[in-house]
């Protein structure tokens, strides 16, 4: 079932997400109380840089030792997948690949995310495409001398976009075009979630909340409520357009007002690889997902094909919610999308 409605501006905030109770709410600063019958648990926050975004973990823990612990970990993690996937860094194996078209031995975790995204590929005809970074390099570039680019320039960058020319094994990647380059903007903020989420909780930590961008929460909180995390809203930065209550899922957004080429939010950073033009029907998408890199990933394949085709792509991946903003301002999601009541 698919619920619609128009879109409002609402639940105006300082902050990606929030913790529901204002009791909660105050229990978010390092040294804050979440009292329980038995003992007490105490929430350890730590924000740092990595992909081109601010990062923040969100421990539930009752032994301070253990949860700092588990938090350099997890970033430790962090700093490893940055080294692998970064784009700004020319040593990543990832700017290696796109500068010499092979990469041999290539980390298991490059593998992963690429063996995804062709798989998505595959799935959406085209529509999730990682090979897109000609198209952002030319309109980052068009940018710059305050213009856009012309239909010659796209034609000539989109050429260069083809995910059937990118081969993935374990010991090997190829990109077969020569120009040809990869952008992990779209998943690799979702992976990141996800590895990081995976050392916490083989440290021990059974509730945490992880904001790459990407939402990820393991279980709830302490006291076993779902963490609500907020929607930003596409035309107002002080806005969400709902609230959702995460548990043990994870949540991603793509919008046309993250990074934008014209200020009528028609040419911007989601890139329908078909034609070189951004996608004109949608204004965002957020994704519930059981892992953050599908969420990521899928976020931005939905937005590429529309409200029709990508609620078809959401109904046939198990575990998956979508929650969709048209430019008109009406609201759609699946009935299982969790909203606040």
């Amino acid at each position: 079932m698919i619920n619609t409605v128009n879109l409002k501006k609402s639940h105006p905030t300082r902050r990606r997400f929030l913790m529901g109770t204002a009791g909660a709410c105050a229990a978010l600063g390092t040294g804050g109380w979440l009292w329980s019958r038995e003992q007490p648990w105490q929430v350890f926050r730590r924000t740092s840089h990595a992909l081109g975004s601010s990062i923040t973990m969100s421990v539930w823990h009752r032994d301070e030792a253990a949860a700092e612990a588990a938090l350099d970990a997890a970033f430790t993690e962090l700093e490893l997948v940055e080294s692998v996937m970064s784009i700004y860094r020319p040593e990543s194996q990832l700017s290696r690949l796109s500068q010499d078209a092979t990469l041999d031995d290539p980390h298991p975790h490059l593998v992963t995310v690429l063996k995804y995204a062709t798989a998505l590929a595959k799935e959406t005809d085209g529509a999730f495409d990682v090979t897109v970074q000609p198209l952002w390099e030319l309109y980052h570039s068009a940018k710059k001398q305050n213009r856009l680019p012309s239909e010659a320039e796209v034609i000539q960058a989109r050429a260069l976009v083809d995910w059937k020319r990118l081969e993935v094994t374990p010991t090997r990647l190829q990109l077969s075009g020569e120009g040809m380059a990869i952008t992990l903007n779209g998943i690799a903020q979702g992976f990141a979630a996800d590895a990081a989420m995976t050392v916490l909780r083989r440290a021990g930590v059974a509730h945490a909340l992880i904001d790459a961008g990407e939402m990820n929460a393991l279980g709830g909180k302490p006291d076993g409520a779902a963490f609500t995390v907020g929607i930003q809203h596409p035309r107002h930065d002080d806005a969400f357009v709902s609230m959702a209550k995460l548990q043990n899922r994870c949540l991603a957004t793509s919008g046309d007002y993250q990074t934008r080429f014209s200020d009528d939010f028609t040419h911007h950073h989601l890139f329908d690889p078909h034609t070189g033009h951004s996608p004109t029907e949608l204004a965002s998408v957020s994704i519930v997902a059981p892992t953050a890199m599908a969420a990521d990933a899928l976020s931005t394949a939905v937005f590429v094909l529309g409200a029709e085709r990508g609620m078809d792509l959401v109904r046939r991946t198990p575990g998956t919610d979508a929650l969709l903003v048209s430019k008109s301002g009406q609201i759609t999601s699946t009935e299982g999308f969790p909203l606040n009541a």
